[in-house]
């Protein structure tokens, strides 16, 4: 029998911050969660008991990635990886630096960079030609909305100032009409579908490397957003029935299949089988992803009315519904039918009021969710707990960055502006909270999330000039959101039905996380400086610092 004491630290759990007390974990699971008044001599422990000393931190459950992409993020991390730096200077230089170190590689590919560090957001091939001449470059911006290249491989992939804009996206050109070197969206595919293949070991290390990662950041468990073939990525789905059924796969994971947009109904048979082929061990093909629109920022969000131009005035421009809102209500009917649960991208308002349409008469115990929501119409705000669809916030994007400042509000005008991101309305009108950080278009780390969630700002950017808290009515409180990021999550997985985990409770799964502070007990402004001590997963610890 392995039985482990977590004591001499502070306890959430999962819904409640209880204070002061002791969790006992037994063969995996919780067996006994008790206050302990502070300061008072500890009880003796059992026979062959581990004792955790927590320091004065907090023990969590283990937190739960609603929305993420770890193989994506895992092959980031294994290439020319530019998430951790912010101008085009740097992006450059390290993608130079990248090609110096693998001269014989047909193609340079990573990506990670953010649209605010160019003009517009849209970086050229130029650049790219000048920094790694003759060579093929091909790098995702941040979301995997676009993706900046280079002038051979837009020569590959014969893209011309001949080449029409695919009706699901846009190639940026310059004042000849030539293609510039940023693809949108759908034109991503036209030179994507050139690049060489990432084979079956390159996708396995990348979900161990992306695994890894998480597991330091205290995530336990997550929903894999698409599980598909996407964005010149193959279906990672063999990847991870292998890796559960060697026991690779350290944490259980639920896979959102992708919904191909060119098809309709007549795919759910196929994904029927498909969930029934892959489920088993630690992995469970239950969800299906459907993405209905775009990206604010480069304009194909669906909006119900224009975007601005520069100026302020309403363009032509009301952004893409990628699924018809009559087929998405059908595609939703039949997958609900089936029993899938269904998990929509939506950021626009138009977005967002579609998704909610097609929920209308599906069954609340699919627990359908809406997936960012970054612009919700006030009236769609009730919408939520009235059809039983939880809102699953990306929390970190909820503060005025460069992105929001430059690239956002200007395009929405101030009365929509004030529609972004609210989850405290959401909230208080008592819609299911679930919390995921689309890694790797962000930060894994759930505590930079929480951190905006309570406060609206970034961590670290208190008190700078323009860095006032976004909309901080709109802000969650420190219980509210860590609830969202362990039970809340844990539920839209269906882990409370299966193993209880989420949940700090006699009986339930010891998927949790020690954290080497109290947030609870300092200031609001201090959650971000909170890190990850160990984390553990069915009682076994697979990170520790």
């Amino acid at each position: 029998m392995a039985a482990v004491r977590f004591r001499n630290g502070s306890v959430f759990d999962g819904e409640r911050y209880l204070g002061s007390g002791e969790v006992l974990v037994v063969d995996g699971r919780v067996v006994e969660v008790r206050a302990v008044d502070r300061g008072a001599e500890p009880a003796a422990t059992g026979a062959g008991e581990e004792v955790v000393d927590l320091a004065g931190g907090l023990l969590s459950p283990g937190f739960v990635d609603a929305h993420v992409h770890p193989i994506q993020g895992g092959l980031e991390r294994l290439r020319c990886d530019l998430s951790h730096l912010s101008t085009r200077e740097d992006y450059l230089a390290a993608i130079r630096s990248y090609a110096d170190a693998h001269p014989d590689l047909p193609w340079i590919l990573g990506g990670g960079w953010a649209m605010p560090a160019f003009p517009g957001g849209t970086p050229t091939a130029a650049d790219l030609d000048e920094a790694v001449p003759g060579r093929a470059v091909f790098l995702p911006n941040r979301d995997h909305h676009g993706a900046w290249v280079s002038s051979r491989a837009l020569e590959i992939a014969g893209v011309d100032a001949g080449t029409p804009d695919p009706p699901d996206g846009r190639i940026e050109r310059d004042a000849d009409g030539r293609p510039s070197g940023t693809l949108h969206e759908g034109a991503t595919a036209l030179v994507s579908r050139h690049l060489p293949r990432t084979t079956g070991d390159d996708y396995y290390a990348a979900l161990l490397a992306g695994q890894t990662y998480l597991h330091s950041l205290g995530v336990t468990s997550w929903q894999d957003a698409i599980v598909g073939a996407y964005s010149g990525m193959d279906d990672p789905a063999s990847t991870y029935t292998t890796a559960a059924g060697n026991g690779d796969l350290r944490s259980h994971v639920v896979g959102a299949l992708w919904w191909e947009r060119r098809l309709g109904v007549e795919q759910v048979a196929d994904l029927v089988g498909r969930r029934e082929a892959m489920t088993g061990g630690r992995f469970r093909g239950t969800t299906v992803k459907i993405m209905q629109d775009g990206v604010a920022e480069n304009g194909t969000a669906a909006m119900s009315a224009p975007y601005l131009d520069r100026c302020g005035h309403p363009t032509d421009n009301t952004g893409h519904s990628f699924v018809e809102a009559g087929a998405l209500r059908e595609a939703v009917a039949a997958l609900d039918a089936a029993g899938f649960q269904v998990h929509v991208h939506a950021i626009g308002d138009r977005g967002v009021r579609e998704a909610l349409d097609a929920f209308e008469g599906t069954d609340p115990a699919r627990r359908h969710h809406v997936a960012h929501l970054q612009l919700v119409h006030p009236d769609d705000v009730p919408r939520f707990p009235a059809l039983g669809v939880a809102a699953n916030m990306q929390a970190l994007w909820a503060c005025l960055d460069e992105q929001m400042v430059d690239l956002t509000i200007p395009f929405l005008g101030e009365e929509r502006s004030r529609w972004q991101y609210p989850f405290g309305d959401l909230h208080r009108a008592g819609t299911r909270l679930v919390a995921g950080s689309d890694w790797p278009v962000s930060t894994p780390d759930p505590l930079a999330a929480i951190h905006v969630a309570v406060n609206r700002t970034a961590w670290g950017e208190e008190g700078r000039a323009g860095t006032e808290p976004f909309l901080p009515e709109q802000a969650l409180p420190l219980e509210t959101a860590f609830a969202a990021y362990t039970s809340g999550s844990a539920w839209v997985n269906h882990r409370d039905l299966h193993d209880g985990a989420g949940r700090l409770a006699p009986g339930a799964a010891a998927d949790l996380v020690v954290l080497d502070r109290d947030p609870f007990a300092g200031p609001a402004a201090e959650v971000g400086a909170t890190r990850t001590v160990s984390t553990w997963v069915d009682g076994v610890p697979v990170f520790e610092a």
